[in-house]
């Protein structure tokens, strides 16, 4: 027999007490400017990931295409790989400092689930380590130490996690580094081959072995980002279309919403209709408003 009453459940065993000092809004929330998470692990991954690009930067530059004599040469491949290398770390940037979309930390206080005006019957789930109402599709990250929806992992390499607000960010990131490595490796075969039939002293600015162990370095960097980017980026877009997050499809969650087409799930991540935008770290995609209801089952 159900309750005439709306019912208020943890989502754990282990009841959470509501204490004033977990009620409070964090910092960023406080300041509503800036989203960054204090991770040292995260942190230190986003620097090695801003310190490879500009590695990769300085070789092609002052390596390959300022040597060169071909001056189209130069100038197409030095057009491409700037453009590409400022598309991926602005998405990384936007990735990086992006609300994922967390859950209002230490909302579920009973005036607050009062004004959600619940029908009798209706079960309000609460996470026991952030103190917040946990909408569906929602999971907590103990490292952001949030809730957050639609969550799909958590990346040290952007320093935050990947959900609804900002996986548009994340795939694009993904896509881009994915360019700029492919396009690195064509450059890195052409630049030893030229070398090998040329004089090694002439085909660059810096000595022989230098130049060897700086292209090494490069290829290595390049073929290891290609790979992993690449795998990461078909399997975002999977799980887009599928519009089944990777902890969903980990946990084999039961299916508890509407099922769409890969076309719709594509356009609730990158925006509609589709346009150029889809590809713009700077367009911001309407996500909507969050309903109210989503908390409740």
């Amino acid at each position: 027999m159900r309750s005439p009453v709306p019912r208020f459940r943890d989502v754990e065993r282990q009841a959470g007490g509501q204490h004033p000092a977990q009620c409070l809004p964090p910092f960023h929330e406080r300041q509503n400017n800036m989203w960054f998470i204090r991770d040292a692990c995260g942190i230190v991954c986003a620097i090695i990931t801003w310190f490879l690009v500009f590695f990769a930067e300085f070789v092609v530059l002052f390596l390959m295409l300022i040597p060169s004599n071909n001056l189209t040469y130069s100038l197409v491949n030095g057009t491409l790989f700037n453009s590409l290398a400022f598309l991926a770390l602005a998405s990384h940037f936007r990735a990086m400092c992006t609300d994922p979309g967390a859950v209002p930390k230490g909302n579920a206080t009973k005036e607050y689930i009062e004004s959600l005006q619940l029908k009798p019957g209706q079960v309000v789930y609460k996470c026991p380590k952030c103190s917040s109402i946990k909408p569906d599709r929602a999971h907590h990250c103990s490292v952001c130490k949030r809730c957050v929806r639609k969550m799909d992992h958590h990346c040290p390499w952007v320093n935050n996690c990947v959900g609804e607000n900002n996986q548009k960010y994340f795939v694009l990131f993904t896509m881009y580094i994915c360019l700029i490595s492919l396009h690195t490796l064509v450059m890195v075969v052409f630049h030893f081959l030229y070398c090998f039939e040329d004089d090694w002293t002439k085909c660059s600015s810096f000595s022989p072995p230098a130049t060897v162990i700086l292209l090494i370095l490069l290829c290595f960097e390049a073929l290891l980002f290609l790979i992993f980017t690449s795998v990461m980026f078909g399997t975002q877009i999977h799980s887009i279309c599928t519009d089944e997050t990777g902890i969903e499809q980990l946990k084999k969650e039961e299916r508890r919403w509407a099922k769409k087409t890969k076309w719709m799930n594509m356009k609730a991540v990158f925006g509609h209709p589709f346009s150029i935008a889809w590809f713009s770290p700077f367009s911001t995609p309407e996500h909507g408003k969050a309903d109210p209801y989503q908390y409740v089952v």
